[in-house]
């Protein structure tokens, strides 16, 4: 199978992964756009035997972090303000929905390693390798990051009785 075809068959993951780290389906598309043709301008950069998938891993998320660091912050008070927590009445929607939320302020460090091992269940080298980080460093960023969630849960149901969804088990995980 040639690499075009191989692109074409990652784009479902490359889409989900994107869905995840920037939250709306459009800016998702963008980014899974901008992701392929950067991949196609760098093909030639590809090293044949190697993982594709994590290599437009990388690619996402560099293109990515240039969007964020390109983006000035502006006036966000009315974003930042926190939202009241509600008892959840609809059972487990809620809980996603709280997830989701929770997962989305997370520090994007955090967001990316977390979705990676979680969503896309890489390894942790596979993580390491995608984001150029040391191996540590994943490891210490998905286990503040799931902490920062298992948190960010407990205080939206006010200290008591709601279950956290737990991760499941990563590829290479200690």
């Amino acid at each position: 199978m040639n690499e075009a075809q191989r692109l074409v068959d990652l784009i479902p993951r490359l889409r989900r992964y994107a869905r995840a780290l920037v939250g709306d389906r459009a800016t998702a598309d963008d980014l899974v756009q901008d992701t392929l043709e950067r991949a196609w301008a760098k093909l030639h950069l590809y090293r044949r035997g190697t993982d594709l998938r994590a290599w437009l891993f990388t690619v996402m998320h560099n293109v990515h972090v240039n969007r964020v660091r390109a983006a000035r912050p502006t006036d966000l008070i009315d974003e930042e303000m926190p939202e009241l927590a509600q008892r959840p009445a609809q059972g487990d929607a809620l809980l996603v929905r709280d997830l989701d939320r929770s997962i989305s302020r997370l520090p994007a460090e955090q967001r990316a390693v977390l979705l990676l091992v979680t969503l896309e269940e890489m390894s942790y080298e596979e993580v390491a390798r995608t984001l150029d980080v040391p191996i540590g460093t994943v490891m210490s960023r998905l286990s503040r990051g799931k902490a920062q969630l298992r948190a960010a849960l407990t205080a939206a149901d006010g200290g008591g009785g709601q279950k956290v969804i737990p991760f499941g088990a990563a590829k290479g995980a200690v």
